[in-house]
């Protein structure tokens, strides 16, 4: 059994034992992929300010988001597929996050159903939801998220179409998996993915059930081209707020601008966030404008971040640039993949401790009073803002 000890031996153990197509839909971006890199190579330009002689013993990792406690500061992202990387996938991811003590998001997109994840945990999780053209479903799935208790609604704003993700036009990515004359020998290499998920009951979107017509889905962007709606503006979110009427987050704003129009339409939280590289190729990394979203919402709602967090620097990073908390979406993936649910919590204890580390040699102990002060260059900028 190979020694785990970074999300990249994870990332690694999942590439060899998930088909390409399915691994592909995680790591990869759109188009060049030049914000996936970017959402990397611009955390790793950040230095911290090691400081010794400091006080450290009471430190401490925990804190709130959205006033629920948490064991530090990390959420699971909204991913959508999971059960295809792990049989139950989703059900694994969250009761992993339960164990720990951080929030498990939910997406639409997801092959267990609301239900089926709510019955398998004991504590409430958040759900995602797009705003669709269907407002119809929209409002079932936001009853269904009331329903099972979910504690939080992550609107993804970033999403009005889908963009070429071109690994996966490549691979002949399809939903539920197909076996072809082009795959069967990856698909071959992977027997214990064949047993686990392609002859699993879970293959289709829980979500989605009855909703997709006699020849069902063909492939995810079938139904984004037609269910995504691109009218949408930030007048809509009264509407969810209306049939919500909890704690709402958007996800997916880069931009001051639309940081001060979320905050008018009275969010809780905003996520900063590029959709992993996923959407628009060129955009900023998320660290690079995670500053200035902080400073546009000046404390009046909680900002989490997320693109590219694949190691307890990259939390202690954002931390220092003012988000009260981050989200991960591939490392969460390569740990389901990897190892199921043992691999999620093998993941999230990596994340901890080298969080913990970071803090502990850059002389921070408390969470509270983490700033850009610990950063030798808080003001670093990617390569392409320098040109």
């Amino acid at each position: 059994m190979p020694v785990i000890n970074s999300i990249a031996d994870l990332r690694e153990l999942a590439r060899r034992r998930v088909p390409r197509a399915i691994f592909d839909y995680a790591d990869r971006g759109s188009y060049d992929e030049a914000t996936l890199a970017r959402n990397r190579r611009d955390l790793d330009a950040l230095a911290f300010r090691q400081r010794v002689m400091v006080d450290v013993s009471a430190l401490s990792t925990a804190t709130t988001i959205l006033g629920e406690p948490a064991a530090m500061p990390l959420a699971i992202a909204p991913t959508g597929l999971c059960g295809l990387y792990r049989r139950d996938g989703e059900i694994a991811g969250a009761r992993a996050a339960q164990v720990f003590g951080i929030p498990f998001c939910l997406s639409t997109m997801s092959i267990c159903s609301i239900e089926d994840v709510r019955a398998n945990v004991a504590k409430p999780f958040w759900f995602q939801v797009y705003l669709m053209r269907d407002r119809g479903f929209n409002a079932e799935l936001i009853a269904r998220a009331k329903a099972a208790g979910c504690s939080a609604l992550v609107l993804t704003v970033d999403l009005p179409i889908l963009a070429l993700r071109r690994r996966d036009a490549k691979n002949g990515l399809a939903i539920p998996p197909r076996l072809t004359w082009r795959n069967a020998f990856d698909v071959a290499t992977k027997p214990g993915w064949v047993l686990g998920v392609l002859l699993g009951k879970r293959r289709g979107f829980g979500n989605l059930a009855g909703r997709l017509g006699d020849s069902g889905l063909q492939t995810l962007a079938a139904w984004t081209a037609s269910q995504f709606d691109r009218s949408v503006t930030w007048d809509d979110i009264a509407w969810v707020r209306e049939r919500w009427g909890g704690k709402l987050i958007v996800k997916g704003v880069l931009e001051a601008d639309d940081a001060r129009a979320a905050l008018a339409q009275g969010v809780d939280a905003i996520v900063v966030s590029n959709h992993g590289g996923r959407q628009l190729d060129g955009a900023p990394s998320t660290i690079s404008v995670l500053p200035e979203v902080v400073d546009a919402v000046d404390g009046r709602c909680e900002v989490l971040f997320d693109g590219g967090v694949q190691s307890g620097q990259d939390i202690l990073k954002a931390l220092a640039l003012g988000a009260r908390g981050c989200l991960i979406g591939k490392a969460f993936l390569y740990a389901l993949a990897a190892q199921g649910e043992s691999g999620v919590r093998t993941a999230l204890q990596i994340l901890h401790d080298e969080l913990e580390v970071s803090m502990a040699l850059t002389g921070q102990a408390d969470l509270r009073r983490i700033g850009p002060g610990i950063l030798r260059n808080p003001n670093a900028r990617s390569g392409s803002e320098k040109r």
